[in-house]
């Protein structure tokens, strides 16, 4: 008897259509833009160090200005093979002490990306066009820094060390576990759009907040981004 032939991977699955997609995603994004708006109206003019999602600095002049903490040298051991696609079901970023629910985001009228509800301060939002946890491409989350109410889930993002661990959960039940490279703050009016939504060959995280000056008029002068890249699975 013949021996059987095997069949071919379904299209949707095979790495040609991995990047395609990545790339088509990326080109939405350059055009897009996180909302910073609806926080808390007593919060400091000057933030120390905090969430980002498209977050500037109050003195910076753009990409070219961001303030940035560079990470260590890259560990020299092989990278994980990257996850299949699942959508997340929370955050953890132990250092931080956060621990939160996440939601999926989409895309506005304007092409800016949503932000998690305001009555809702401790969910973190994940943008359902992009990676999902552990998958190759750019993943991308954003949060509060704070709302009406108080301090939201991401107060302290600014803060993060570069080496410290991100954790996102998945529906299946697998964990994808993120290093931090660096934080980087941009002002808004400068926002390197290529430099933080652009696609990526490995599984990458981009998470942000809102940072820098605050006026009621016009919400957050700056943006903080924490770019970070998958280091383990479990």
């Amino acid at each position: 008897m013949a021996p059987r032939r095997r069949g071919r991977r379904p299209w949707h699955r095979t790495r040609a259509y991995r990047l395609a997609r990545t790339a088509l995603l990326a080109t939405v994004l350059v055009t897009v833009g996180v909302r910073c708006d609806g926080h808390h109206r007593s919060a400091p003019a000057v933030q120390a160090g905090g969430p980002a999602a498209g977050l500037g600095s109050a003195q910076g002049d753009g990409g070219s200005g961001s303030r940035e903490e560079s990470g260590p040298a890259p560990s020299p051991t092989p990278p994980p093979r990257p996850l299949p696609r699942s959508r997340p079901t929370s955050l953890r970023v132990p250092s931080l002490g956060i621990d939160a629910p996440v939601t999926g985001l989409q895309l506005d009228r304007d092409r800016q990306l949503e932000t998690p509800p305001l009555d809702k301060p401790k969910l973190v939002g994940w943008w359902e066009g992009g990676a999902t946890p552990g998958e190759t491409g750019t993943a991308i989350a954003v949060g509060h820094r704070d709302t009406a109410t108080g301090p939201a889930v991401f107060s302290a993002l600014a803060l993060i060390k570069p080496g410290k661990q991100i954790e996102a959960r998945r529906a299946d039940g697998r964990t994808a576990v993120y290093t931090v490279d660096r934080v980087k703050v941009f002002d808004k009016t400068g926002f390197p759009d290529k430099e933080v939504y652009g696609p990526s060959r490995r599984p990458e995280l981009r998470v942000l907040t809102c940072g820098g000056l605050f006026t009621r008029r016009t919400g957050y002068t700056s943006n903080v981004v924490v770019f970070a890249h998958l280091t383990a699975t479990k």
